[in-house]
């Protein structure tokens, strides 16, 4: 047996309005043209009453039989049943077009949210795209060799030499700012050229060659705003403030531990995640086993 499922139909509140109005007005003619039947009907009795039993009188102003006062009195509330219906009455009438005017500026008002809403949400998602591509575009990035126990060096000095390892630094920080702490800026013997050099210190009266002093790390990532990947080198300090800014960590990872006293600080699985990495074997020019590591943030 097929069953024939039933659709709902949802009518527009202003169709379903004129409708209700349209309605009325067929009652109401209705009703008038029932009035005009009973009228005639009463009118025409009386005549024949008054014609019947010869209640006939003269017709002066003041000698008027009651058959013909009745039928004037019927004949003046069907014209003005008359005149209500289809002249003083408009098919929507006032109440219905102020009615309709509100509902229409409701509706307006309505609309006007709803783009409203959307501009917003429009706005909201550019802005989170603008913020997204800013991000991506600005790829603050740390980079460090360490050894297996995160020693970076030791009485200012580094405890390796690798020269695959500055290879790899010089082409990655080439043309981009470095920034750094003072102490590691005094054990290079002078600025790192081809790159802009930022010093951080809080002696106010520091000066280096070649570089531009800040006082903190958020005023060298200011000044290297319109550098898309600006690298932080050191020292160990400078590190550990920087997990909190970096989007990247460039890590060359030494395979042994050393005596040291400056440490790279202990990298978070849960907020890192190794992204590439690369082995290299010791060799003639490498005393040490090591690995160029990339991590990236783990977005929130």
């Amino acid at each position: 047996m097929l069953f024939k499922k039933k659709s709902k139909i949802t009518l527009d509140p202003q169709h379903l309005s004129l409708m209700e109005h349209a309605q009325q007005r067929v009652a109401q003619k209705k009703r008038f043209h029932s009035h005009l039947l009973v009228t005639l009907f009463l009118v025409f009795f009386a005549l024949v009453l008054n014609f019947a039993f010869e209640y006939k009188a003269d017709f002066t102003p003041f000698n008027t039989h009651w058959s013909f006062v009745l039928a004037t009195f019927l004949g003046v509330l069907l014209l003005i049943h008359f005149l209500k219906v289809y002249l003083f009455y408009s098919f929507m009438g006032k109440a219905w077009e102020i009615q309709q005017m509100e509902f229409l500026l409701e509706k307006q008002a309505a609309k006007v949210e709803k783009i409203k809403r959307s501009m917003d949400k429009e706005a909201t998602l550019k802005a989170t795209a603008e913020w997204e591509r800013e991000r991506q575009q600005k790829n603050i990035t740390i980079i460090a060799a360490a050894g297996e126990n995160n020693a970076l060096g030791k009485d200012n000095k580094l405890i390796w030499h690798l020269s695959d390892d500055l290879k790899h630094f010089k082409n990655l920080t080439k043309g981009h700012h470095v920034i750094m702490g003072r102490k590691t800026f005094e054990s290079m013997p002078k600025a790192l050229p081809n790159r802009t050099n930022v010093v951080i210190s809080r002696q106010k009266d520091y000066v280096a060659e070649n570089a531009q002093v800040v006082s903190s790390l958020e005023a060298a990532l200011a000044f290297a705003q319109e550098d898309d990947r600006p690298f932080i080198i050191g020292g160990g300090e400078i590190y550990s403030q920087a997990l909190a800014f970096a989007d990247c960590i460039e890590l060359t990872r030494v395979h042994d531990d050393f005596e040291a006293d400056t440490f790279f600080p202990e990298i978070d699985t849960t907020v890192w995640r190794e992204v590439w990495r690369e082995n290299h074997d010791k060799d003639d020019e490498h005393a040490h086993a090591f690995s160029f590591i990339r991590y990236e943030k783990i977005d929130a």
